[in-house]
C-alpha cells in the first residue's frame, strides 16, 4: 500500500487517516521536522494524528528550545497525539521536559540510523576524483547560512600554508527553501570569498544532490570532516551521524548533538564563529596522524551503535511499547480487535466527530476585480465597476488575505495572487499621506485620490493590513516596505476619536509585534487604545446590554476581537473577560431559533432600548464573528467557539434566515448582502474578500488547538 501526501493539500492529510484506518493499521511512526509539512509550522500534520486510530510514534528531527507561537502549539498537540516520542540525543529528551513539560518516561533515546560502512583508508577512493595525494577536508549537506562554511573557509589561508596539499570539497545542492527565497546567493558570497583569500585552488564546490552510493566515495576519499555550524541549537545532525559511521576525523563546533557524538576523543570541537580554531584543529589532526588514527577508530567503534539493524530494533522495542501503552490506557477507547478496526473507523465519518469540509479555495473573482493599481471597490453583478475606483479599506483586506494564504500554506491558485500582493502593498504606501502623515481612501479609476484624508476607519485598516505584512510575509522587501509605512501612519491614532479605528489599530499592532514583540511605541500605543476600550465598556455596558457603545452596528465583533488579542499579549485579565462577555453577548443575539447565524442588520443596525434591524445582513459581519470566534477559542479552548466560527461561516454558504447561499461556487465572488427577499446580484470587494478571508480563517483555526486553556476567565 502507498499513499502520497500533497504537501499543501490538508485534504490529503485526513485523506491518509482514513487510509491508515481502514487498513487495519496498527501503528503509524511519523518523522517530524518543522517545514516539510503544508500549513502554518506544519500544522497538516495535525489533521491526519487527530483522526488516526493507532498507536503514533514520533521522531523528532528538531526540537525548538525557543519556538513561536504557532511552533509551540503545533509541537504541544504533536506530543499530546504521539504515544510514544524517540529523539537522537539525550539534549533533545532534556529539551522536551523544559520546554514541553514530557516526561522521561514517554521518550526512547534512539540514534540517527546509518548504513554499515566499512573501514576504509582514503587514500583508496581518492583517484577517482583526482585528488590523489592530497589532504581532503569535507563539508556535505544542503547548502545554506546555517552550515557555517564561511568560517571554514577563512581557516583556509592558515591550513594551506601549512599544508600546502589540503583541499576542501564542499559537497550539496543549495536548500530548496533558500534557493525560492534567495536564490545562489549564499554560495555566490561562498565562491567570492574564496577568491579573496587567495584559495581558489583549494575548493571544490560539487554543486549536486548525490546518491548514497555516490556519497560513500565522497566520504571514502575524506581525511577530515568539517562541521563549523553556527548554532548551537541543533539536536540532530544526519550528516554527522553518518560521517562517524564511516570512521573518519571530524572537526566541528560544539553544537549539541556534536557534544554527545564528539565526546571521549571521537571528534575535536571548536569555539563557534572562530576560523583560527577551525585552522588550529585541522592542522592539529594533520601534524599527529597517530591521534587522528586513534579519533577515527574510536568514532567508528561509536557507529556500530548506529547502523540501521541496531537502530531498527530499538525501534522496533518501541513499536511494541507504544502499543501496549496504548492498550492498557483507559481513558483511549480503542477496540484493537483487528476485526472490529474498520467499523471503528467508518464510526468516525460521522458528521458529528469530523470537522465541517471546506469549499476549495477560488480566487477567480478576486484577480478579476483587480488590475496594477489596486482591486476595485465594486462590482456591477461579477463585473468590475471601473467607474467607482479603489479604495485603501478594500487593499488592506485583499493584502490581509495575500498574507493569510501564504502563511496557510494555500494551494494554486494562491501563485496567482502572490505578484497581485504587491500592486495591494504599493496601494497602500502610496495612499500614505506622508506629510501629514494620514491615509487616504478613495482613488478614482484615473489614479486621482479624491481626499486629502480617509476616514479614521480606513486609516485603522490601513495600518492592519500593513502589520499583517510586517508580522506574516515572507518577501523580506514587503516586510520592510509595510514597517516603514505602518511606523509612519501609526502617530495620527492616538487623536482618534473612532472606536472601530482603535480596534483595526490594536488588530494592526498584534500583527506588527508577531515580529517585533517588544517594540516601545505599538507598545504604549496598545495601552492607551485598551484602556479606552474599557473604559467605553464601564460607561456603556450592563446586565442586559454587555457592549462598548450604546448601539451595534458594523464590525461589532472586532470590538471583542481586539480585546481577546490584547488581552492575550499584553496578559491584561480584564481586557481578555471583557472580550469573552462581549462576544459571548453578540454570539447570543445574532442566533436565530433555527440556530443560525443572523448579523445585525445595516437597514438600521440596533439602539440600545429600540427595535434591531434583521436586514441588510453584511459579508463583513460573518467575517468578524468568524474572526472573533476563532480567536475566543485559542485563548479558552473552548469547542463552544469553534461551533461559533462554523455557524458564523456556513451563513455564506446558505445556513442564514433565506436558506440562499452567498458565495458563488461558479465565479469564486460573494453577493454584498442578504436582503429579506433576495441576495444582492452584485458581487463587490468587500464582501468577495469578506468570504476568502473567513475561508482563511477558518483553514487555519482547524489546523492548531489552543495555545493553553485560560482557567481565570470565563464567558459568563
Amino acid at each position: 500500500m502507498r499513499f502520497e501526501i500533497s504537501e499543501k493539500d490538508l485534504g490529503s492529510y485526513r485523506r491518509m487517516a482514513d487510509l491508515l484506518n481502514f487498513n487495519n493499521t496498527d501503528l503509524l511512526c511519523v518523522q517530524h521536522e518543522f517545514g516539510i509539512y503544508g500549513g502554518a509550522a506544519g500544522s497538516h500534520l495535525l489533521a491526519l494524528l487527530k483522526e488516526v486510530r493507532m498507536p503514533v510514534v514520533t521522531t523528532l528531527h528538531t526540537i525548538l528550545s525557543d519556538p513561536d507561537a504557532a511552533q509551540h502549539r503545533v509541537m504541544e498537540t504533536l506530543l499530546s497525539r504521539s504515544s510514544r516520542l524517540v529523539v537522537m540525543s539525550r539534549k533533545g529528551r532534556e529539551i522536551l521536559k523544559e520546554t514541553y513539560g514530557v516526561s522521561d518516561e514517554k521518550v526512547d533515546i534512539i540514534p540517527h540510523g546509518i548504513p554499515d560502512l566499512d573501514f576504509v583508508e582514503s587514500r583508496l577512493c581518492k583517484e577517482q576524483f583526482g585528488v590523489e595525494g592530497r589532504q581532503v577536508l569535507l563539508t556535505f549537506g544542503l547548502i545554506g547560512p546555517g552550515k557555517g562554511i564561511e568560517h571554514a573557509i577563512e581557516a583556509l589561508p592558515e591550513i594551506v600554508r601549512k599544508h600546502p596539499n589540503v583541499v576542501y570539497l564542499v559537497l550539496g545542492a543549495t536548500h530548496p527553501h533558500l534557493m525560492a527565497s534567495e536564490g545562489e546567493r549564499y554560495r555566490l558570497s561562498l565562491e567570492r570569498l574564496v577568491q579573496e583569500r587567495g584559495v581558489k585552488e583549494h575548493v571544490i564546490f560539487y554543486n549536486r544532490f548525490v546518491s548514497l552510493d555516490d556519497l560513500k566515495e565522497f566520504v571514502g576519499a575524506t581525511d577530515i570532516y568539517l562541521t563549523p555550524y553556527p548554532n548551537e541549537a541543533q539536536v540532530t545532525s544526519g550528516t554527522l551521524s553518518y560521517v562517524i559511521g564511516a570512521g573518519k576525523a571530524i572537526v566541528s563546533t560544539p553544537y549539541w548533538h556534536a557534544q554527545e557524538l564528539l565526546a571521549d576523543e571521537r571528534g575535536v570541537l571548536v569555539p563557534f564563529h572562530n576560523p583560527q580554531a577551525i585552522a588550529a584543529g585541522v592542522c592539529g589532526l594533520l601534524d599527529d596522524t597517530v591521534r587522528m588514527e586513534k579519533i577515527r577508530r574510536a568514532a567508528y567503534a561509536m557507529g556500530r551503535e548506529m547502523i540501521w539493524p541496531t537502530v531498527a530494533k530499538r525501534y522496533l522495542q518501541t513499536f511494541e511499547e507504544a502499543r501496549r501503552d496504548r492498550r492498557h490506557d483507559p481513558q483511549i477507547a480503542v477496540d484493537f480487535d483487528r476485526r472490529s478496526a474498520p467499523r471503528a473507523a467508518f464510526a468516525g465519518w460521522t458528521l458529528a466527530s469530523r470537522p465541517l469540509e471546506l469549499p476549495p479555495l477560488r480566487l477567480d473573482h478576486v484577480i478579476r476585480m483587480s488590475d496594477g493599481t489596486g482591486i476595485f471597490q465594486h462590482a456591477i453583478f461579477n463585473v468590475p465597476n471601473f467607474h467607482e475606483g479603489y479604495c485603501t479599506d478594500d487593499n488592506a483586506r485583499a493584502y490581509i488575505l495575500c498574507n493569510l494564504l501564504d502563511e496557510i500554506g494555500a494551494q494554486p491558485p494562491m501563485e496567482n495572487l502572490v505578484a497581485q500582493s504587491t500592486c495591494y502593498l504599493a496601494f497602500l504606501a502610496a495612499a500614505l499621506d506622508r506629510k501629514s502623515g494620514r491615509f487616504r481612501n478613495f482613488m478614482s479609476h484615473g489614479r486621482q485620490w479624491l481626499e486629502d484624508a480617509g476616514s479614521e476607519d480606513s486609516h485603522g485598516r490601513a495600518l492592519w493590513g500593513l502589520g499583517s505584512g510586517v508580522g506574516r510575509s515572507r518577501n523580506e522587501g514587503h516586510r520592510k516596505l509595510a514597517a516603514q509605512v505602518f511606523e509612519l501612519g501609526l502617530g495620527a491614532v492616538e487623536k482618534f476619536t473612532s472606536p472601530r479605528a482603535w480596534n483595526f489599530a490594536l488588530l494592526g499592532i498584534h500583527e506588527y509585534q508577531r515580529r517585533f514583540p517588544s517594540e516601545e511605541k505599538t507598545s504604549l500605543l496598545r495601552e492607551v487604545l485598551v484602556e479606552r476600550l474599557i473604559k467605553l465598556w464601564k460607561e456603556y455596558s450592563s446586565e442586559d446590554w454587555p457592549w462598548f457603545e450604546a448601539s451595534l452596528t458594523y464590525d461589532n465583533a472586532r470590538f471583542s476581537q481586539a480585546m481577546l488579542l490584547s488581552g492575550a499579549s499584553m496578559h491584561h485579565e480584564e481586557a481578555l473577560a471583557v472580550g469573552l462577555k462581549s462576544l459571548n453577548w453578540l454570539a447570543s443575539i445574532q442566533t436565530t431559533q433555527r440556530e443560525c447565524f443572523r448579523p445585525i442588520g445595516s437597514n438600521g443596525f440596533y439602539q440600545r432600548y429600540g427595535a434591531r434591524a434583521d436586514f441588510d445582513q453584511q459579508p463583513l459581519e460573518a467575517l468578524a464573528m468568524v474572526s472573533a470566534s476563532c480567536e475566543a477559542f485559542r485563548a479558552t479552548g473552548d469547542n463552544f467557539w469553534s461551533l461559533e466560527a462554523t455557524r458564523s461561516f456556513e451563513w455564506f454558504l446558505g445556513r442564514n434566515d433565506l436558506g440562499l447561499p452567498l458565495y458563488d461556487f461558479s465565479t469564486g465572488g460573494c453577493s454584498d448582502g442578504l436582503h429579506h427577499d433576495r441576495v444582492s446580484e452584485n458581487q463587490g470587494a468587500e464582501s468577495s474578500l469578506a468570504f476568502h478571508l473567513s475561508l482563511a480563517e477558518m483553514k487555519s483555526a482547524e489546523q492548531l488547538t489552543p495555545l493553553s486553556p485560560l482557567q481565570s476567565v470565563s464567558a459568563q
